[in-house]
């Protein structure tokens, strides 16, 4: 998985003020948790647009002044209710040979043929939760789905690896391809049409009967007088 770096600096006080003085300043207050203790920093908001504004997924390496470098993810975000500002992050240390729970996006390539005939298609999961080692924490799930037919879907199940686990039950369904319910409703529609002109057709074979059965009546009566 690819890692963005982001330097920061260690914090020496924790308290209100001193986190409201960084927000002043234009840093972000962020802990690293899953070492031997609770390491506190801070870095420029700035320096996290490319981690937190992306769909993507990535590891981070947080190079302190001191010269430690901290393998991490991040684990948890908080935004300003108002000014939507990042406020604080909780970031997970990395260990090779420790695994770690992430969120990993999953893309889709390829053109439908489902969709293509008029179906609709559902995109589930945007993101998937799995569990692994740094080193088998894959960028992205690629789903192909140019094989997907009108009721067709691609589940969990066809995306296990032994290199991870996926936090989902296996029939959880990623993406599928439904008749889209304006087919449904014109199907529909053209039933009720044939359904109305068998019954007019059947409504005019009776006027029909009874159109010939006048005149025949009529010419016996005649015959008699």
């Amino acid at each position: 998985m690819k890692s963005i770096t982001i330097k920061g600096s260690e914090r020496e006080s924790v308290g209100k003020k001193a986190t409201k003085a960084l927000r002043n300043a234009g840093k972000v207050p962020c802990v690293i948790y899953g070492g031997e203790k609770p390491l506190h920093f801070s870095a420029d908001e700035l320096s996290f647009r490319h981690l937190v504004y992306t769909y993507n997924a990535h590891t981070v390496v947080i190079e302190l002044e001191n010269g430690d470098k901290i393998d991490a993810v991040m684990q948890d975000i908080q935004f300003h209710p108002v000014s939507d500002k990042i406020i604080h992050i909780d970031f997970y240390q990395l260990f090779k040979d420790k695994e770690v729970t992430m969120n990993i996006p999953v893309r889709l390539e390829g053109n439908s043929p489902g969709v293509r005939n008029g179906g609709r298609l559902l995109f589930r999961k945007r993101k998937l939760i799995i569990k692994a080692l740094p080193d088998n924490l894959p960028d992205f799930f690629n789903i192909d789905i140019s094989k997907l037919k009108i009721g067709d879907n691609i589940s969990v199940e066809s995306l296990l690896n032994d290199d991870f686990t996926i936090l989902h039950p296996d029939s959880t369904v990623v993406v599928q391809v439904k008749t889209a319910r304006a087919v449904i409703e014109v199907e529909e529609e053209e039933e009720e049409e044939e359904g109305l002109e068998g019954v007019e057709g059947a409504e005019g074979a009776e006027g029909a009967a009874e159109g010939t059965e006048a005149p025949a009546a009529e010419a016996a009566a005649e015959s008699k007088e």
